[in-house]
Order: C-alpha cells, then structure tokens, then sequence
C-alpha cells in the first residue's frame, strides 16, 4: 500500500478521471470537457487536479483550491471534488487523499480545510466526513444565472 503516488493530473488520465467524475456526479462527461477542466485548473493560480495512482493505475482524483476569507482575514484549503474509483473503495485511497489536501492547505498557510458535499451523498460520504472530524456548519445557497428571468 505504500506504493502510491499523488500528483497533479495531466492529459493521459483524461479517460479515467471522465470515468471518476461520472461515478461522482451520475452523468457522463467527455473527453473534450474533462480537457476543459484541466485546462482550467492548470491556467489557475488557485485550483489544482491531483490523481491518486497505485501500482501504475489512477484510482482517485481530487480538486483543491485556496479559498481566502475577508471576514477571518485567514485562508482555507476548499477540497473541492474527492473521488475515489469504486473498484478501489474501503482501502484507505479517500483517508490519503483528505490526508494529502490537509498536508497541502498547512504547507500553504491555510488554517484548515473545508469541502461542500451535496444532500444526495449524506450516508457514504458525509459519513466519511464526519469520521475525519469534519463538522457540518451551514448551508449552502446557489441561484442560476443562466436561466433566471430578467426583469
């Protein structure tokens, strides 16, 4: 098990991590859009894609970024996306990477770490959350632009 890496994604993981973000969200994504989001992530100062591989195969993706907070005046590791294959799942690939996220936000001076995790994953995930000692603090709240009426 400590035959693993975690590094940052590039353009040959394109199909498993269409794969990983599938298995996450229930909805296909493709090659041209995953290429979208690594492309974003790579031009921005902030965001970062990590891969988890094992023996040679990606098995987890993780999207980190730095959030910076006004109202503390201090900066927060934001885990923006944790997935891990479900062929891979209970084998302490999620612990690593949650690990790994905390380990980076401390190297970059944050104060701790955050993520936002939908209704839909209460049981597993939040679970999970939870047993790392993550504590549910609020809400929460989105507003469409794209389809809101203008008035």
């Amino acid at each position: 098990m400590d035959n693993y890496v975690i590094r940052k994604a590039k353009e040959d993981d394109i199909p498993v991590l269409c794969s990983l973000m599938e298995q996450l969200s229930g909805k296909p994504v493709s090659p041209e859009d995953m290429l979208n989001r690594l492309r974003m992530t790579e031009s921005s100062s902030s965001d970062t894609l990590f891969v988890y591989e094992e023996d040679a195969e990606v098995q987890a993706a993780l999207a980190f970024r730095i959030r910076e907070n006004i109202r503390e005046v201090s900066r927060y590791g934001e885990i923006c996306i944790v997935v891990v294959d479900s062929a891979f799942k209970r084998r302490g690939v999620g612990k690593r990477l949650m690990s790994f996220a905390e380990q980076l936000a401390l190297d970059l001076g944050c104060t701790g770490t955050y993520l936002i995790s939908g209704f839909g994953r209460k049981d597993e995930a939040h679970r999970f959350y939870l047993d790392l000692g993550y504590e549910i603090t609020g809400y929460r709240f989105v507003k469409s632009l794209l389809h809101a009426k203008r008035g």
